[in-house]
């Protein structure tokens, strides 16, 4: 899958009971995230962080659901221990569903597999895979780790706001841009265009070249 692509829909079994992931989804954004294995450490502390970061999430729109090769039997066990990690509540349900994909079948339909990692059954684990999908059920942004390397979800929301934040503005984020920091506006924007699309006023940085492209103006 590309950028801009219909993400697929499929139908699971999860921690929740099974889903079709469209109707799952509903008018909401998706971030789909994989994992090798449960009772896996760098998973434990990725599975806990979502947790913990779910209310960012819900004020983004945004649903999070995870994806691990093992049956949802494994995945129940396994969620006392997600909770006990990260010191979360245990008089709430987990806060979003885990997919059961023990066939790897998704894990083949979404190329996740990591060839170099091979885990005890002799099979290639599960790369750490994230798929954000917008409401529409576009894929928005895909980012691959290594099964070695736990994600920073921090980043991924960083991300999910850019995204939005571009969406309904002319503008696009700089490098460790933050929700609030100022934006460049687009290059494809005409002077004349500024004063009514940026009332907060535009800053030209000069360049050795003289081009005039670098623009900075306010978080819309």
């Amino acid at each position: 899958m590309n950028i801009g692509d219909t993400f697929p829909n499929f139908g699971a079994n999860t921690t929740v009971g099974p889903i079709d992931f469209y109707e799952w989804l509903g008018d909401s954004w998706g971030i789909l995230f994989s994992h090798p294995a449960d009772y896996t450490p760098v998973c434990t502390t990725e599975l806990s962080r979502v947790a913990k970061l779910v209310p960012e999430f819900q004020s983004r729109n945004v649903k999070p659901i995870a994806l691990s090769c093992d049956s949802v039997a494994s995945h129940q066990g396994w969620i006392s221990d997600i909770i006990s990690y990260g010191n979360l509540p245990t008089d709430n349900p987990f806060p979003y569903p885990i997919i059961d994909d023990e066939k790897r079948e998704l894990a083949h339909q979404f190329q996740m597999l990591d060839k170099d990692e091979i885990g005890k059954s002799g099979l290639p684990l599960t790369c750490r895979a994230v798929f954000i999908v917008d409401a529409k059920k576009k894929l928005r942004a895909k980012i691959l780790y290594p099964a070695t390397t736990g994600r920073n979800f921090d980043e991924i929301l960083r991300v999910i706001d850019s995204m939005q934040l571009t969406d309904t503005n002319k503008v696009a984020t700089p490098e460790n841009w933050k929700k609030g920091d100022s934006c460049m506006v687009l290059p494809t924007v005409k002077d004349e265009d500024i004063p009514s699309l940026y009332p907060n006023g535009v800053e030209v940085i000069e360049v050795p070249s003289g081009k005039k492209y670098l623009r900075k103006t306010q978080c819309p």
